[in-house]
């Protein structure tokens, strides 16, 4: 084991104890991730289960490569495989993916025994996507998508204009048709709230305005650049 004197494990044969050390660094450096995360997203909020998966990542990727160690290609298809099939469905943010695809990368660069490059690997991706994150989320407006119901001998355009230019910043109508048999509008609007709108405030209005029919707000609902007015 003098090998391990220069950060790099030899795998071949694998002993109990280079077993140990391999999934205990995995384990640690999958916690600096996860620390990492909570730190970027502290402010705006996370789901609690995606840090405790972005814990134990690096060590389950670390475990399938060992599986298949003796086959390379075999070990990063499946670890690749399990990573994107698993998150695909889970993910509520995009930028999430930036810490998965690391902690997969954390956990080959430790499955293949290269203990010094994971550690160098960890501490800069955990800095550069704190630093990415929290800046992408002092930058993230107060979209949100609104829907709700005008009668049809309502003036639509002008007396929805006149509300929604008030509460918010900018507002686009992106979907209307008719329900109720014809007697109704239902309206689609995608809108970037002002700082100091009170969302209470907001569909009060709209419901003093439709005459109190449905009114229905989704916050922080995420829309691409091209949809921001």
């Amino acid at each position: 084991m003098t090998s391990t004197i220069y950060w790099v494990l030899t795998l071949e044969p694998l002993t109990i104890s280079t077993l140990l050390i391999v999934l205990s660094m995995a384990t640690i450096l999958g916690a600096m991730l996860a620390f990492s995360y909570h730190v970027s997203h502290l402010k705006d909020g996370y789901d609690k289960s995606f840090l405790f998966t972005l814990l134990i990542m690096p060590l389950v990727v670390s475990i399938i490569v060992l599986l298949v160690s003796n086959n390379l290609a075999r070990a990063f298809s499946l670890a690749g495989v399990f990573t994107l099939v698993r998150f695909r469905l889970a993910m509520n943010d995009s930028s999430d993916l930036g810490f998965i695809l690391a902690s997969v990368g954390v956990g080959l660069s430790i499955a293949l025994g290269y203990v010094l490059l994971g550690i160098i690997i960890t501490t800069f991706l955990s800095v550069v996507l704190a630093v990415l994150s929290q800046f992408l989320l002092q930058q993230k407006q107060s979209s949100a998508k609104l829907v709700f119901y005008m009668p049809e001998q309502m003036n639509i355009k002008g007396a929805v204009d006149d509300v929604l230019s008030h509460h918010t910043k900018s507002h686009r109508l992106n979907k209307i048709r008719s329900t109720e048999f014809g007697t109704l509008y239902k309206l689609t609007y995608k809108i970037i709230l002002k700082k100091d709108t009170d969302t209470k405030e907001l569909m009060d209005a709209i419901r003093y305005m439709n005459g109190n029919l449905d009114v229905t707000l989704y916050e922080d609902y995420h829309v691409s650049y091209e949809e921001k007015l």
